[in-house]
């Protein structure tokens, strides 16, 4: 007996929110590639560039996530949600002889990311919330989450105890610090740009 099985290759983006494919204002095609290209390149790049400044790197990655947030939609985010911290494994200056454990941590890395980027879309562009509130907010929750993914990882032995202090406070550090960079120049790129 032989079954012909039907393979529906339609993806359901109901399931979706709808505010991952908002922009604070709209972009044509050509640049939101662009601007995805340049915010992926300069998150990739950075920790080969500037090897362990922790706090420069991170700054400048969590500006480019904010201004990714407010500008680009949907799978166009992934590439600037996903390289930052496959970059500064690559590069192994970050975190020196701890590198290794920072590939433990991509993945917790990714979700924060996306926190971040979600938060954002959400708070912002769905709901109309205070664009520094909405910093704070999702800036909160990432570092929280990076924290206690760490912790759990530490309590187990898989990560150094630096990883406490790099995925919590530093994070929330870099994350507002960036963050902030990133509304004062969205505000330059809608008036100007």
């Amino acid at each position: 007996m032989t079954h012909d099985i039907g393979v529906n290759m339609e993806f359901d983006y109901t399931f979706v929110p709808v505010s991952l494919f908002e922009q604070e204002y709209p972009l044509s095609d050509l640049q939101e590639y662009a601007e995805m290209a340049i915010y992926a390149t300069i998150a990739f790049a950075l920790p080969f560039l500037l090897g362990g400044q922790q706090l420069l790197v991170g700054s400048v990655v969590n500006c480019v996530l904010v201004l990714a947030a407010l500008n680009i939609r949907g799978k166009k985010l992934l590439p600037v949600i996903l390289l930052p911290s496959v970059a500064a494994y690559a590069a192994g200056m970050i975190f020196g002889v701890a590198s290794s454990a920072l590939l433990i941590m991509i993945p917790f890395i990714w979700v924060g990311n996306s926190i971040l980027v979600f938060s954002m879309k959400k708070l912002t562009l769905s709901m109309k919330k205070n664009r520094i509130l909405s910093l704070g907010i999702g800036a909160a929750t990432k570092s929280a989450f990076l924290f206690l993914a760490a912790f759990i990882l530490f309590s187990f032995g898989l990560v150094p105890a630096l990883f406490l202090t790099a995925m919590g406070v530093v994070q929330l550090g870099t994350a507002l610090i960036g963050g902030a960079t990133a509304l004062v120049l969205q505000e330059g790129k809608k008036h100007f740009g």
